[in-house]
C-alpha cells in the first residue's frame, strides 16, 4: 500500500504559467498512481485544499481542461467523466525523468560513446598519423600534408606524394545492446519505503538517454517477480509491484535469449534489485523460500552468472537495500560473473546507472 507524505510545493524556475506548474506536479502523481487518472486527480485536488495550488483566475476544471486540450489525457469512450492517460504523457514523464536524473541532452543523429583506442573510426581526433593504404581521404589533413610536401620537396619543385599524407586519427565508437532488469518482488514497497518509484524513474530516464543520444543502441527492459517477461518502454511510468517473489534466474535467463539475438558486440545487463533471489521454477512450478539463503536457488540463479560470463555479458547490480544477505548473495554473484556492483541508495541510484552505461560503452570493437 502507498503512503503518500505531502509537503509544501516549491515550483521550478521554468514553470511560468498555473498550468505548467499543476503539470508537474500531476505527472509526477501519475506516476505514483501507475497511470490511473482519476486517481491522481483525486491526490492534487487534496493538494489543492491543503497548499492552495489554484487561485480564482484558474481551478482545477481549467486544468482537467488543458490536460484535454494539450493531449496529456483524453476521455475513456463509453464511460462518463473518466479519463486515460495518452501517449504524450508518457513521453513527457521520460523526458523529465531524464533532465531531472542526467541533465538536458540534445538529440544526436549518431552514436556519441568514445572508446580510448584510435584507429579507423568515425570521430576526429587532434592527433594525426601518416597515411596507410585504404585510408578514407575526408580524413587527410590537407593543412599539414601540404607542409610536409613543402619541407620535403621544397616550393620549386613542389609535388605531393603519398608519403607527404597525413590522416587525423579517428576513435572508434561502439554500438552497445543493454537489458535493464528491474525487481518488482513485494519488498520494493515494504516498510513503508517507496524503492519501484526511483527505479521506475531511472529507466525512464535511461531509455530517454539513448533513444535521443545514442540512437543506434538497443535498450529492452524486462521485469521479474515470480517470472520475468519484457514491457515495452510507453509502459515503464504505470509499473507496479505485486505480490511477488524474486526470481533473478528467470530474469537472467531472457536477458540472455534477448542478447543472444542482439548483433552488436558490446552487450551488458543492469539489474536493480532490493533482495536476493527467493525463488526459481522447477518442473513446471514455483519453488519459493524467503529465509535465509537458499542453496538451490543461489546455486542455480549463480550458474546463470556463469553464463552470462561465458557469452561474455557482464552484469552490473545495483542494490538499493543493506541486507546482508542480499551483499553476500552480490558478492559471489559478482565475483562469478567478472560484472560489478554498486550499493546506492534511492537518490544515487541514477547517477552511479549512468556513468556505468556510459563506461561500459569504451570498449574495443572487433
Amino acid at each position: 500500500m502507498h503512503r503518500l507524505y505531502f509537503t509544501q510545493y516549491l515550483s521550478g524556475p521554468t514553470e511560468n504559467t498555473p498550468f505548467e506548474k499543476l503539470l508537474d506536479i500531476f505527472l509526477q502523481l501519475l506516476t505514483y498512481a501507475a497511470g490511473d487518472v482519476s486517481e491522481a486527480l483525486n491526490w492534487l485536488t487534496q493538494l489543492d485544499k491543503k497548499h492552495n495550488l489554484t487561485g480564482e483566475g484558474y481551478d482545477l476544471g481549467d486544468f482537467i481542461n488543458d490536460l484535454k486540450e494539450k493531449g496529456y489525457i483524453e476521455e475513456e469512450k463509453g464511460a462518463q467523466a473518466l479519463f486515460k492517460v495518452t501517449p504524450k504523457s508518457g513521453q513527457t514523464i521520460r523526458k523529465r525523468a531524464l533532465d531531472a536524473i542526467f541533465g538536458k541532452l540534445k538529440k544526436s543523429g549518431r552514436g556519441d560513446h568514445r572508446t580510448s583506442f584510435s584507429g579507423k573510426g568515425d570521430e576526429p581526433t587532434t592527433d594525426n598519423r601518416p597515411y596507410s593504404y585504404g585510408d578514407d581521404f575526408q580524413h587527410v589533413d590537407a593543412t599539414t600534408s601540404l607542409r610536409n610536401a613543402q619541407i620535403n620537396h621544397g616550393i620549386d619543385r613542389f609535388f605531393l606524394t603519398e608519403d607527404d599524407l597525413e590522416v587525423r586519427e579517428q576513435e572508434l565508437k561502439t554500438l552497445t545492446s543493454t537489458v535493464l532488469m528491474i525487481d518488482i518482488s513485494h519488498s520494493m514497497i515494504l516498510y513503508g519505503e517507496d524503492r519501484i518509484t526511483p527505479a521506475k524513474n531511472v529507466a525512464m530516464a535511461l531509455a530517454e538517454l539513448i533513444t535521443t543520444k545514442y540512437p543506434k543502441d538497443t535498450l529492452d527492459i524486462i521485469v521479474f517477480g515470480n517470472q520475468a517477461w519484457p514491457i515495452d518502454i510507453k509502459d515503464l511510468p504505470w509499473l507496479q509491484v505485486g505480490p511477488f517473489h524474486t526470481n533473478t534466474h528467470a530474469g537472467l535467463e531472457l536477458a540472455m535469449d534477448i542478447l543472444r539475438r542482439r548483433k552488436t558486440h558490446n552487450k551488458q545487463i543492469f539489474m536493480i534489485t532490493d533482495g536476493k533471489p527467493t525463488c526459481i521454477i522447477e518442473n513446471g512450478k514455483l519453488y519459493k523460500n524467503s529465509y535465509g539463503l537458499d542453496r538451490k536457488i543461489i546455486n542455480k540463479t549463480l550458474n546463470q552468472a556463469a553464463r552470462c560470463r561465458r557469452l561474455h555479458i557482464p552484469v552490473t547490480t545495483f542494490m538499493i537495500a543493506r541486507d546482508p544477505y542480499l551483499q553476500e548473495f552480490v558478492r559471489d554473484f559478482t565475483r562469478i560473473n567478472h560484472g560489478r556492483a554498486f550499493y546506492s541508495d534511492l537518490k544515487g541510484l541514477g547517477n552511479y546507472l549512468f556513468e556505468d552505461y556510459v563506461r561500459n560503452r569504451r570498449k574495443r570493437t572487433r
